[in-house]
């Protein structure tokens, strides 16, 4: 009996041990979307990822230490708890090639470029639930569903009507992408983060004056941005589509600083991830370098006189009682030191 359940015992763990999954388990599916991965190097600090994404916590922005040679670099960090991959960070990633990526759906694929229209349709097949409106809607037949399942855009028959993108019930599973001027578009949203920022900036004393349970709202004409925004791009048409896209999903976070307040307690240097905040024992005084700094708001959580105070902005492109289009922004004062208090 010994030798038999010896013999057994072999047989088992040969077997354990020579297993192997099928393959058809593991391999993963062409609609698999990852984990965004970063590369760090083609960062440029331009914090889109953190406003476009839909999970709290989920991206930050960190900076590596300054050496002899160079400065550190900026680049974003993912925090898988939080991530639900909905790849909405590489979407909005302006730059060429992509410091974050996380499946060919957000890529414009190589075969685009050859197209001669000026805007490129593509489906987004982790967003796409398959309703097939979009096939309906198209007058010429570019859409078809393939062996997989997949709903696609033939680019070759496809006429760039828009039709499908108006009938799409999902935001962000038709994208509408221009092909052309990739540069340029990147010039014109940079524009616009730094027009709206110094625009705000200047509010310096409603700011301050900003109580925590109240809101500030403003609005100015678009064509302040606008006719600036067409010495980049001449295409009225592209112009007010990158404009109306970046304005309305735009959240910029503004530290505001008075140094009339502040007690030169230092507590704020050693707290800030980046080094931007140092003591100038020269003029006895804080200074914010504010091309390092990332809004984090961590000086200001750490700041126990309200010398920092920490806004978010937001933006949205309407019409006035006149048909003229104007951009509207609304500013609150952050809570977040009665959020951590309270936790």
């Amino acid at each position: 009996m010994w030798y038999i359940y010896d013999f057994a015992r072999k047989a088992w763990a040969q077997g354990f041990t020579n297993a192997k999954t099928s393959p058809e388990i593991v391999e993963k599916p062409s609609r698999f979307r990852n984990f965004p991965n970063v590369i760090k190097e083609y960062c440029i600090g331009c914090g889109a990822c953190i406003s476009s994404c839909p999970s709290p916590n989920a991206i930050k922005l960190v900076r590596d230490e300054d050496d002899e040679t160079k400065e550190g670099v900026t680049y974003p960090i993912i925090n898988k708890s939080a991530c639900i991959r909905c790849g909405f960070c590489a979407e909005v990633c302006p730059t060429e090639p992509k410091t974050l990526e996380c499946g060919e759906n957000h890529l414009l694929k190589p075969e685009f470029n050859i197209i001669p229209s000026k805007r490129q349709f593509i489906i987004d097949d982790y967003l796409c639930i398959r309703c097939k409106k979009c096939m309906k809607q198209c007058p010429v037949g570019a859409i078809h569903v393939e062996d997989d399942g997949k709903v696609v855009v033939n680019p070759f028959k496809c006429i760039s009507c828009g039709e499908c993108l108006d009938v799409c019930p999902v935001n962000g599973a038709m994208k509408g992408v221009f092909v052309d001027n990739i540069q340029d578009q990147k010039e014109l949203i940079a524009q616009v983060v730094t027009f709206l920022e110094k625009y705000i900036n200047n509010k310096e004393e409603d700011l301050r004056a900003l109580k925590k349970d109240r809101l500030l709202q403003y609005n100015f004409p678009l064509s302040d941005i606008f006719d600036k925004a067409l010495e980049i791009i001449s295409d009225e048409e592209i112009a007010l589509e990158i404009l109306t896209n970046a304005i309305n999903r735009l959240k910029i976070r503004i530290i505001d600083w008075d140094s009339e307040t502040c007690k030169k307690c230092q507590m704020c240097i050693p707290d800030c991830p980046t080094k931007a905040i140092s003591f100038d024992e020269k003029n006895d005084t804080i200074v914010r370098n504010e091309n390092k700094c990332l809004r984090c708001s961590i000086c200001y959580q750490s700041c126990p006189f309200s010398t920092i105070k920490y806004f978010i902005s937001k933006f949205s492109l309407e019409e006035d009682e006149n048909g003229e289009k104007i951009v509207n922004v609304t500013v609150k004062a952050s809570n977040l030191n009665e959020e951590v208090i309270m936790g």
